[in-house]
């Protein structure tokens, strides 16, 4: 993601020139959707030749990797990223996780989620998945990897070294087939990985915002992403190969822009393609060689068909969909239950009955994603930019805070950007798909 929000203006020349990005968001959200609404409504649709909500995950991560790294680096302004990063997603995920825990009465909390403190530390600091803690909402685990990317990022930046994408792409890639045949699962396990990472995470943040030892404070939180991922993600390799798709996009981009090779992402995927088939852990159906090659060709020519079309005209409701794709994933698993809370068990219902409640269903998500947009996101993303902006002026007076060779200008991207959050799958349907 970004560095400054600011919400593009749709008749401005960068929504058109970045619309393909929303358009890719669109149908990774669609998917994602998708993949959790047809078990519970329509089972007998559901494709098992490649996997819904991974095609759309790796879309998301293939995005989100393309334009933060270089999004950062144009602004060169990393307080603005973190202050954009905490408005952009922290108001809805609270408010999401307030409302579930307030109707845990009803529908009870995954029993994924620890009762104790760990999961209220895990949550603080979105490293859900890779301290090995269940969220309040199903897909809130696929946030762990897009902070992990963030705190590695942010110090690749500050210490020069955010130029080697395809290289870190590779050895990312090269890590998740190692990990996968040496590692069965957390290697440190229990509560307290939580509770270290969320003192760490807070105390180093609190340096890099204030500028009180940056670079060291961000190298410290990078090297504990790292160790995180490795040592007590719930599937260590699959979240190594996560951060290989993600540099991967930054790889592409710079290949695009001329400043680096594409070779590096062909090696990538080869690797990330071969990554489960030999992992310790695994067996899920969607890792099966068959499954797991096709959903990642599908992922890679779904962005490569983006890439193709950008700057012609895409689908308006494409890009509106890309627009309120964070609150599409983070609010649609939870309606999802409480829909099917209320109708019952649809798998042997009537078809009528079955296409009926699934239009229902799609437009309940469609309009509560919409309206958490309008009165979440957007009113915080505009308090997150003002903030930001704020915060800049004062550092220009202090001549504190760019790197050098980095401009204040505007960067339409970045705003543009701020809509981009990932998703991935688990179905807790009693398929059998569950990642942990």
């Amino acid at each position: 993601m970004s560095a400054a929000i600011a919400l593009p203006d749709s008749s401005g020349p960068d929504s058109s020139r970045f619309a393909w990005l929303d358009a890719l968001r669109g149908i990774g959200a669609v998917a994602v959707v998708a993949e959790h609404l047809l078990p519970w409504f329509l089972p007998q649709l559901r494709p098992y030749w490649f996997n819904l909500g991974v095609y759309g995950i790796l879309v998301f991560f293939l995005v989100s990797g393309y334009i933060i790294p270089t999004s950062l680096e144009r602004h060169g302004d990393v307080r603005a990223f973190w202050v954009s990063r905490f408005f952009r997603l922290y108001p809805l995920y609270l408010g999401v996780i307030v409302v579930m825990l307030a109707l845990a009465w009803w529908v009870p909390l995954r029993a994924e989620v620890p009762r104790d403190g760990s999961a209220v530390a895990a949550h603080a600091t979105m490293l859900l998945d890779v301290v090995s803690v269940g969220g309040v909402a199903d897909t809130m685990w696929t946030l762990s990897y897009e902070m992990v990317f963030y705190l590695l990022v942010t110090a690749l930046f500050l210490v020069r070294g955010h130029g080697r994408s395809g290289l870190l792409s590779m050895l990312f890639a090269a890590g998740a087939v190692a990990v996968g045949l040496v590692v069965s699962g957390a290697v440190v396990a229990g509560g307290w990985p939580a509770y270290v990472s969320v003192a760490v995470f807070v105390v180093g943040l609190a340096c890099v915002v204030s500028g009180c030892l940056r670079t060291a404070s961000a190298c410290v939180l990078g090297l504990m992403a790292l160790a995180l991922l490795l040592l007590s993600s719930r599937v260590p390799w699959l979240g190594t190969a996560v951060l290989a798709v993600m540099f991967a996009g930054t790889a592409i981009h710079r290949w695009e822009r001329g400043g680096g090779r594409l070779w590096p992402v062909a090696v990538t995927a080869a690797l990330v393609a071969v990554a489960p088939l030999w992992a310790i852990e695994g067996g899920w159906w969607w890792v099966q060689a068959d499954v797991w090659l096709m959903t990642i060709a599908l992922a890679g020519a779904t962005f490569a068909a983006g890439m193709a079309l950008r700057g012609r005209r895409l689908p308006r409701v494409l890009t509106w969909l890309g627009l309120i794709s964070y609150s599409l994933y983070l609010v649609h698993h939870p309606l999802l239950k409480y829909f099917v809370e209320i109708t019952g068990d649809l798998r042997r219902a009537e078809l009528p009955y079955q296409l009926m409640m699934t239009a229902l269903a799609v437009a309940a998500v469609l309009a509560v994603s919409a309206l958490s947009f309008r009165y979440v996101e957007r009113p915080m993303q505009a308090l997150g930019r003002r903030l930001s902006r704020r915060s800049a002026r004062r550092l220009q007076r202090a001549g504190d805070l760019r790197m050098p060779g980095q401009g204040a200008r505007h960067d339409g991207v970045l705003g543009h950007e701020e809509r981009q959050v990932p998703d991935r799958v688990r179905d807790h349907v009693g398929q059998g798909d569950a990642v942990g």
